[in-house]
């Protein structure tokens, strides 16, 4: 008998949520970094076990917009919140509830969508701040379960994955199962370099970036790849190619060795730096490169159309 569960990861940036979500599938499929806001679109993450299929969603951390860009991830934040058949809120025990996730509590409390939480980060705190952190989600809402977990170190989260599966429900699975993600390696290829920037790039340059890949082909063994580094300034394209081009030649190092794993062959990986001043606040710039709200309007009816199609 086939089961499945669609489950929302939500919470506010740099909770944890894309570490955990590759923790649980035991490989990475959605970029992870220090700095806030790293997830821009909702990342589908998929684990399958004997005959039972997980289905995870990535999404932006959960915050006021302040530009056009916000706009749009804060619109696949709720999309993504809205398609879940259980929501995961991640939230790091060290921090008391805030604006954010008692937002996300009214939401629960609104629907009566199923949900678990996630304190991670409890390899950064004592016994007593997580008790305490503890009983303050629970004076707000009554949980279904409550995990302790650091997704850094996989402390706890098969407990949290057992908790999950409490909510798989019969049903034909929605994805093959050797699948990890539904990203194409376009997609993939464009998060990876994006990544790459962000851990090389300091102040505000990582957040005004954008990648473009413009062509991509395989050949046998062989993949080419040109990439548009999109940045807001033309000082900030000065700070990513960097002096005699070191940033820019130590990005598309990392970058294509990364893709070399994943594609078991060479990478040639063209990459160039262009300028798009304030694009971020610019709708029709944002929706050019890639962030249209219009792939996500909508896409909460799926749950509803799964609910009708599972039969539960």
């Amino acid at each position: 008998m086939k089961r499945t569960v669609f489950i929302s990861i939500v919470g506010r940036p740099n909770a944890g949520k894309s570490t955990l979500m590759n923790r649980l599938l035991g490989e990475k499929v959605a970029i992870v970094s220090s700095k806030p806001q790293t997830t821009r679109n909702c990342i589908h993450g998929i684990l399958t076990e004997g005959e039972d299929q997980y289905v995870f969603f990535d999404t932006p951390g959960i915050n006021r917009p302040k530009n056009s860009l916000g706009e749009y991830m804060s619109a696949a934040a709720d999309s993504g919140l809205e398609q879940g058949d259980v929501v995961l809120l991640v939230c790091d025990v060290t921090r008391a509830p805030s604006h954010i996730e008692k937002g996300v509590i009214s939401y629960l409390k609104s629907s009566g969508t199923p949900s678990v939480l996630a304190l991670n980060k409890i390899d950064t705190a004592d016994r007593e701040v997580i008790a305490g952190t503890i009983a303050a989600y629970a004076a707000l809402h009554d949980f279904d379960a409550v995990v302790p977990i650091s997704a850094k170190r996989g402390k706890n989260v098969g407990e949290l994955l057992e908790e999950l599966s409490h909510f798989l429900r019969e049903s034909e699975w929605f994805f093959p199962d050797d699948a990890a993600t539904d990203q194409t390696m376009r997609e993939y290829t464009s998060e990876i370099i994006r990544e790459k920037l962000l851990r090389a790039l300091d102040r505000e340059v990582p957040h005004g970036i954008a990648v473009v890949i413009e062509d991509y082909s395989e050949n046998n063994r062989h993949t080419s790849i040109r990439a548009e580094i999109i940045c807001e300034k033309t000082s900030h394209k000065g700070i990513i190619i960097g002096k005699n081009g070191e940033t820019l030649k130590k990005v598309g190092t990392y970058a294509r060795e990364e893709l070399e794993k994943v594609t078991g062959g060479t990478v040639y990986l063209d990459l160039w730096v262009k300028v798009r001043e304030r694009w971020r606040d610019s709708e029709a710039a944002v929706r050019k490169l890639g962030y249209d709200k219009k792939d996500i309007e909508g896409s909460g009816g799926e749950r509803k159309k799964r609910t009708g199609s599972a039969g539960s």
